[in-house]
């Protein structure tokens, strides 16, 4: 007999909470602390998942449907949300930043190779670059924050970008954020994807083999950073040409992950 879908869940549940437990745990967060944050997410996700039948979620009906009492679902609405937009901003900055660098031609040479950009100027420099690309953070700050990911390196005041992608050096803090966020966008489509018509589901799919000649992971690590670099910037660049202002009532979020797994326990 085939198992139920709550043991298939609960299966599911331990393999996505164990790799998140073991940052946890790494980072000094207690099983107690942990178990709050569920509880909460249990009640925010109770609360906005409001179908058409049901014109307003009350505290008993999210009470019965997690199994918090009453007063425990009214403290957690109560609690302040723990997401700290300062942290992804500078992260979705920097990637528009490099972004702007790499596609917009004023930014790049005849044979569209990025310049290297004298650090101030009237008109093709980086702090135009940065002005123009990541709001209001000061050049000083992006600089810095490029330079601790090595995507950037300085010399006679002059930027040169090195690395195409970013991905956060020394601060922690914005490593674990792209945790949350990644994973978060990860399982929703996953999610949508389990009640999405067939013709309607988000694109999802990987390669795997688990008899690969361990000899050849190297070039296969190779592969996939040559092919996948190549393949999001082919996408990064269609995404800048179809960009509308911040504004804009047309503008939306959409986002495409590639990500490399290797299983070290088999080594």
């Amino acid at each position: 007999m085939g198992k139920s879908i709550n043991n298939i869940l609960n299966e599911s549940a331990l393999k996505i909470l164990r790799p998140l437990v073991r940052v946890m745990i790494r980072n000094g967060i207690s099983s107690g602390s942990f178990e709050e944050l569920v509880r909460k997410a249990y009640v925010d996700e109770a609360f906005s998942m409001v179908n058409d039948n049901q014109k307003k979620i009350t505290i008993s009906s999210v009470s019965a449907q997690t199994g918090l009492s009453r007063k425990e679902v009214k403290r957690l609405t109560e609690l302040d949300d723990t997401h700290h937009s300062d942290i992804e901003q500078k992260y979705n900055r920097a990637i528009r930043v490099i972004s702007g660098w790499m596609n917009d031609k004023r930014f790049t040479d005849a044979s569209g190779k990025v310049k290297i950009l004298p650090m101030d100027g009237d008109d093709i420099s980086f702090h135009n670059l940065v002005k123009e690309f990541s709001g209001d953070i000061p050049t000083k700050a992006m600089l810095n924050l490029l330079h601790d990911a090595e995507c950037v390196a300085i010399k006679d005041n002059q930027v040169e970008l090195i690395k195409h992608a970013y991905v956060p050096g020394k601060d922690s803090e914005e490593v674990i954020r792209i945790l949350g966020t990644d994973t978060n966008e990860l399982i929703n489509t996953i999610d949508f994807n389990l009640t999405a018509a067939e013709n309607n589901k988000r694109y999802q799919r990987k390669v795997s083999t688990a008899v690969l000649d361990k000899d050849a992971i190297e070039d296969f690590k190779i592969l996939v950073q040559k092919n996948s670099q190549a393949l999001l910037e082919e996408l990064d660049a269609w995404l800048t040409q179809n960009e509308v202002d911040a504004e804009d009532e047309n503008a939306r979020y959409i986002s495409l992950g590639i990500y490399y797994y290797e299983n070290k326990d088999q080594e």
